[in-house]
């Protein structure tokens, strides 16, 4: 996985806290975003572009414009996020290496169990990402750091 998605998580967190959520408020621009956490603003500005197409934010054009929060938080899962970075492909791809070599020749028998249990996993891991919403970990962030959201609006506003 990407580092993009984790700046995509904290981006999506970010607008939240800044006040740029679905409900409104002024839009942030990948520049200020990047900035809070010192990330080259034109690759955060892809993963930001990413999470557009797939309706997570919304974009607006501009000098005033920028980034907010498409809906709210409690209907983003992180599988919606990972999904939008890194694409709906399976993450393991069995090339079938067992038809390969010495070994190989012969069409196997049975599928195989390499690429069996590897997609059980995914599964499993699809199933986890998608289970928890970005509200869950909004929530979890500001029980770590309750000065957290404050401290970014205020940085948004004297920056």
């Amino acid at each position: 996985m990407s580092e993009g998605v984790e700046w995509a998580l904290h981006s999506c967190l970010n607008l939240a806290w800044s006040g740029a959520g679905s409900d409104g408020g002024r839009a942030v621009s990948a520049a200020r975003l990047a900035a809070w956490h010192e990330l080259p603003a034109a690759y955060l500005n892809k993963q930001l572009q990413a999470l557009a197409r797939a309706g997570i934010v919304t974009s607006t054009p501009g000098p005033r414009g920028g980034f907010r929060l498409a809906r709210p938080l409690d209907s983003i899962s992180l599988m919606d996020v990972v999904a939008a970075v890194e694409g709906p492909d399976e993450a393991f791809r069995c090339a079938e290496i067992r038809q390969q070599g010495p070994g190989g020749g012969e069409p196997p028998a049975a599928d195989c169990a390499v690429a069996h249990a590897m997609g059980r996993a995914e599964m499993a891991w699809r199933r986890a990402l998608a289970a928890q919403t970005l509200d869950e970990i909004r929530q979890q962030a500001e029980r770590q750091a309750p000065e957290a959201p404050e401290r970014l609006r205020a940085w948004l506003t004297d920056n």
